[in-house]
This record gives C-alpha cells, structure tokens and sequence, in this order.
C-alpha cells in the first residue's frame, strides 16, 4: 500500500517538474489514490497467498523432521532390547555349562566377550557392512555349538556379489537365535539348522530352517520378543521387505526378503533433492 501511494506521489512529483508526462489525468487526488488502491489489495493479497504456502512448507517439514526422530527413537528402543535378550539366552547358555562344570565354560565365555565387544564399538552407527554380520553369525553358531555334541548339525552358506554392502546392525541375528533357542533346543533327535544368505542386486533373501517338534496342538505360530522386535524394525527401516515364518511338525523356517534400496533413509534423501 505504502508502494503504491509512494510511486503515485513520486509521478505526480515528476509531472510537476516536467519530467514524466501524466498517463492518466485524474480529476483529483483522492481519484488517483482510489484507482491505485487496486493494486494494493492485490498485492495483499497475493503476499497472504505466498505467506500461507511458506508457512504451509515450514509445518510440512517440521512434521516431517519430527517423526523422523520419532522413528528414530523408537528403533533405538527397540536395538537396546535386542542387546539384553540376546546376553539373557547367551548367559544361560553358559550357567548349563558351568553347572554341569564342561571345560567349554571358559571358551564360551571368551567367545561371549568377542561378541559383546563387537556390539559395543561395531554397532553404534547405523549400517555395518554385510561382512561384519556374516562374522557376529559365525561366533554366535560358534557359541551355540559348544553346548552341544557332534549330532548337532550346521550348515551355514551365503551367495554375495558385494560383501562391502551395508545393513542395519544385527538385522540377521534374531532369526539365528531363534532357530537355536526355539528349535534345536527343543529337539531330542537329529538336531539342525540350515542357513543361506543371498544379496544379488541389492536383494536380500535369508532363510533359516531349524529342527523342531512340535504336538499338532502347537503348530500355530507364537511370534515371541525376538521376532516381534525384528518385524517392527523392519516397518521402520525398509518399505519393501517380507517377513514370513512357517511352523510345521518337525522344522520351522523363517524367510526374510528385503529390497535394500528401498530403506526408509534412502527415501527421505531423495525426497530432499
């Protein structure tokens, strides 16, 4: 308004001097101020437009940002439940041996402590690469089968073109240590678990097989903490991913698939650019 009012006053202050010749002639000053009005009002509210999408902009992305953290807050809930449950069964897993005073006591303590301190100083930051998750597999089956005699079968295979690719930290491990606490525990003969990891232009398929028995009263599928914990962080990390476990008489199979271009982070970037 006051632009509109300045520009009017400084042509008539040029007409007077002879500078500008008059486009319009008004018949009196309140006529031009009147036709000029327009424009102001125009420019209120074309600038009442602009400010509504800037502040519309602004709100988008603070929500935005603020379930980022959200989310981020609650995955990291649910990696620090993951630490716990997994030193409770470990632990347990040496109190057998100790009570039974096994000269693996000690190796296995050892072995719990590698473990540990790769969770620790390895699995702060967001990814590790698929090879430190293929090692923490290894020492954790190293650790299992000191518990158990020579019918304990393992057979753990992996087809990787890129071993340098990144994961999340101990996204795998859940589904190991349920074959081994839930199945091979359970099962009085031929025990076994049967591994295979494959990432072939950034899919991933993991599937885990274990022994079990089970009465046909329990054939349903129970999900328990470890399971439940991996499917939620799964819904927060990735969009494109499959979860599905199969529970039969005699083996139980848990199958993950993930397409690991489509993580959430990955998203958010490209939706920045």
């Amino acid at each position: 308004m006051l632009y509109s009012w300045g520009m009017y006053a400084w042509r008539l202050f040029g007409i007077a001097l002879h500078i500008y010749t008059g486009l319009v002639d008004f018949h009196s000053t309140e006529d031009g101020v009147t036709a000029q009005m327009s424009y102001s009002m125009s420019s209120i509210f074309f600038f009442g437009i602009i400010r509504h999408i800037y502040n519309y902009i602004k709100l988008s992305q603070a929500a935005q940002q603020l379930r980022i953290e959200k989310q981020q807050a609650e995955l990291n809930y649910l990696r620090s439940q993951t630490n716990p449950h997994f030193l409770f069964n470990t632990l347990n897993n040496i109190y057998s041996l100790a009570r039974d005073k096994s000269d693996l006591a000690p190796e296995s303590i050892l072995r719990l402590s590698k473990i540990l301190r790769f969770m620790l100083y390895e699995t702060g930051g967001e990814y590790i690469s698929i090879e430190q998750e293929l090692k923490i597999i290894d020492d954790y089956i190293a650790l299992e089968k000191l518990r158990y005699d020579d019918s304990l079968r393992v057979n753990f295979n992996h087809d990787i073109e890129d071993l340098r690719q990144a994961l999340p930290p101990l996204i795998l491990i859940p589904l190991v240590e349920n074959a081994f606490k839930h199945g091979v525990s359970e099962t009085r003969n031929q025990p076994y678990v049967d591994i295979h990891l494959s990432v072939n232009k950034r899919q991933l398929a993991f599937v885990v097989k274990n022994s079990t028995e089970k009465s046909p009263e329990e054939l349903s599928v129970k999900e328990n903490i470890g399971l439940s914990n991996l499917r939620r962080q799964l819904e927060l990390l990735y969009t494109d991913y499959n979860l599905s476990v199969q529970q039969g008489a005699s083996a139980f199979t848990a199958t993950l698939k993930i397409n690991l271009s489509s993580h959430v982070k990955n998203k958010e970037y490209n939706k920045r650019r």
